[in-house]
């Protein structure tokens, strides 16, 4: 195989590895939080009784086109920190910048048509206070203009869709975000659909942890959390957004009081702008609560 050959076919399992590597990561990291989890419960441990096993989850934006079409420009690059509304990539969109100048010019062509008609009924309707021309001859000045209308209103149409063709062949980011990762280089094709570039922002950057069901009333929505990980002394602050309302762990056991301890729940919690740009999906933390 040639060079040229091994490095396309090498970016093509890269996105397709991306999404089951995703897959497998979360699952990995949620089967290993609940093993870890279980294990505080059911036995006694030597972290305090306020502080609780974890991980960074992101949830990621992929950017896509719903057109095809040929990689032409790719304005970001791996590792980059976006703005909002700032140029992601564009596609190839000759075809559709012809579509529009047609489309410009057929309702240029129509308006013109009917500023004619539209002149010709005015006139014909003075005339017909005076009885010079006839019912039909206003009758007919009448259609005209209405099919006047009725065409520069269908042009109309024409025009705002191949502009909407023509504005998605290129793509811009949704808010300020880190760019995880680009799937396609300039002079690919891209199907309609598949997503280039994968964006990380800031509020979708937030921690997992799993508390007992008997610590699981004494946290509230709103609250804020203490999040530690290896090699940071500092402690990052996060307010829980969202508790879990089922089990994430249920042993196969009547819920008699002590094995309801064994059950975990899952708590999320979300970290300021500052602090989810120096956090990683993935990486395991400790949770302290107040």
């Amino acid at each position: 195989m040639k060079p040229m050959q091994t490095t396309k076919v090498a970016r093509q399992a890269r996105r397709s590895d991306f999404f089951l590597n995703a897959v497998k990561l979360r699952k990995s990291l949620l089967l290993a939080a609940l093993a870890t989890a279980a294990a505080l419960v059911a036995s006694c441990s030597q972290n305090s009784a306020n502080e609780f096993q974890g991980y960074i989850e992101g949830e990621y934006v992929y950017i896509a086109s719903p057109l095809g079409g040929t990689l032409t420009n790719l304005a970001v690059a791996r590792g980059d920190s976006v703005t909002n509304r700032q140029l992601l990539f564009v596609l190839e969109r000759g075809q559709e910048k012809f579509a529009l100048d047609v489309a410009e010019k057929n309702l240029q062509q129509a308006k013109a048509t009917l500023d004619l008609s539209e002149s010709n009924f005015a006139r014909e309707n003075e005339l017909s206070r005076t009885n010079i021309i006839s019912a039909q001859e206003m009758d007919q000045a009448r259609a005209q203009r209405d099919a006047d209308v009725a065409q520069v209103q269908s042009l109309q149409a024409a025009l705002d869709k191949a502009k909407w063709s023509f504005d998605q062949k290129e793509q811009f980011a949704p808010t300020n975000a880190f760019v995880q990762d680009t799937l396609y280089r300039p002079g690919e094709w891209v199907a309609a659909g598949n997503p280039v570039v994968v964006l990380l922002p800031p509020a979708n950057v937030k921690v997992r942890f799993f508390v007992p069901e008997t610590r699981l009333a004494e946290i509230k929505p709103g609250e804020k959390v203490s999040v530690t990980f290896d090699g940071e002394a500092h402690p990052y602050s996060a307010t829980v957004n969202y508790i879990s309302t089922q089990a994430e762990f249920t042993p196969p056991v009547l819920y008699n009081r002590e094995n309801r301890a064994k059950l975990v729940y899952m708590i999320e919690a979300q970290f300021s702008a500052t602090d989810a740009a120096q956090l990683r999906p993935g990486q395991p933390v400790d949770v302290k609560l107040p």
